[in-house]
């Protein structure tokens, strides 16, 4: 029997409807709404992050307030997150709902197995470059690496332009940025710098190390550094501009990398409806309204932090590749030795 032209396209209608059916079905099943009854009987969240505690107190304190679900807060740096995270889960007793960090950081326990599929609804608005199409994970904010200064000791005219004017002579030994050899965030900045610089990314890396920058745990405590002048400069997260208070501002650059912060729901929670409530609150407009008033760039259209021209820096953003835990090791490694010849 032959197959006219009209019945191979209707085949081939049937086919792309039956696929767009599975996915949109795949996709609406893991964008289920919250049971809120089953979350209030759960009564807590368990959470592991590197929000800081002056953000998470106002999360929780909206949260608490709109639900009457308790949070549980551990805060560390990215590597100690993902170290405790994965070390409870390698023992087969996680004691964490969810987790949230960085997306490079996040990806490590996803390699593991450790997240749960899910999608919060109010988070379908958000960007689909922003997004995971796995649905292991869910961003709630980005965060913009920049150069951050004190508005005190360094003039107007001498406030870097780019990364490059880091390599000034009047820069060395005056700028803070954490060791790229024991935080993860940092070894994947520098790794990520190819995105700028090209094939001569690992030269400016060099370069910086040679200019001997006072290196600290993470990227928190650095606008406390340069508050209290320790040092004139510091590469940090250009939100600390809003969440400080001093003598404090960035440096306007070309680009900013930046990586989204996610959000992941445990495959083994101890509650997971009130970790899917959390979830849901941090993406939906309320949530996100919130953080955003905390000096926090989040992903909802149209709502920036009160931060000089932070269109300009969300608009600018380039984002980072994910190392995997190969690569990060050996980077950190390779970092160990470039900035302390180890």
């Amino acid at each position: 029997m032959t197959i006219t032209a009209k019945q191979r396209l209707r085949v081939l209608g049937l086919v792309f409807l039956g696929l767009a059916l599975f996915f949109g079905a795949d996709r609406k099943a893991s964008a289920q709404s919250v049971n809120p009854e089953a979350a209030k009987k759960e009564g807590k969240v368990v959470i592991y992050g590197t929000v800081v505690p002056k953000i998470m107190g106002l999360i929780q304190k909206g949260f608490e307030a709109k639900y009457g679900i308790k949070i549980e807060y551990w805060r560390a740096d990215a590597t100690k997150v993902i170290d405790r995270a994965l070390t409870e889960w390698r023992a087969g007793r996680p004691n964490f709902d969810v987790v949230t960090g960085v997306r490079g950081g996040l990806a490590l326990l996803k390699h593991e197995n450790v997240f749960a599929k899910y999608i919060p609804p109010s988070s379908e608005s958000f960007s689909a470059k922003y997004k995971e199409k796995d649905a292991l994970v869910t961003p709630w904010r980005v965060t913009p690496v920049g150069l951050l200064y004190n508005t005190e000791l360094v003039k107007s005219g001498d406030v870097p332009r780019s990364l490059d004017d880091l390599l000034q002579a009047k820069w060395h030994g005056k700028f803070a940025m954490p060791d790229p050899s024991r935080h993860s965030s940092t070894a994947q900045l520098l790794w990520n710098m190819e995105k700028l610089k090209g094939e001569r990314w690992l030269d400016f890396v060099k370069a910086l190390a040679r200019q001997k920058p006072h290196l600290v745990d993470s990227f928190a405590p650095i606008p406390t550094t340069i508050i209290r002048g320790e040092t004139p400069l510091g590469i940090t997260y250009v939100q600390y501009v809003a969440q400080q208070q001093g003598p404090i501002g960035y440096a306007p650059l070309e680009k900013y990398l930046a990586d989204p912060s996610d959000l992941g729901l445990s495959a083994k929670a101890a509650n997971p409806n009130a970790g899917k409530m959390f979830l849901e609150y941090m993406c939906s407009p309320e949530g996100q309204k919130l953080v955003a008033g905390a000096g926090e760039f989040v992903l909802a259209p149209g709502i920036y932090p009160a931060i000089k021209e932070a269109e300009k820096v969300a608009a600018n953003l380039v984002f980072m590749d994910n190392p995997t835990v190969e690569q990060l090791k050996k980077l950190q490694s390779d970092f160990r030795q470039i900035f302390f010849g180890q």
